[in-house]
């Protein structure tokens, strides 16, 4: 299996892509990627309420960022 159909197999939505992982996700149809996102959200722990605001979720994922060298 090639490198890019791995990563066809294995992407999913995210709040912060790699540039890799866009590309990836672009090349999938609309039908895929709307499937793709139903699959995420039938998990169960979708259904979990947080004591998190927004601004603490927008640090978490901007320090992440930071972290892969991209911020």
């Amino acid at each position: 299996m090639s490198q890019i159909t791995d990563q066809l197999a294995n992407i999913g939505p995210s709040a912060i892509p790699t540039e890799a992982e866009r590309e990836v996700w672009a090349t999938l149809s609309r039908d895929e990627q709307v499937r793709r996102y139903q699959k995420l959200f039938a998990q169960p722990n979708c259904n979990n309420f947080t004591s998190e605001t927004p601004d603490d979720i927008l640090a978490t994922a901007r320090q992440r960022v930071a972290q892969r060298g991209h911020g």
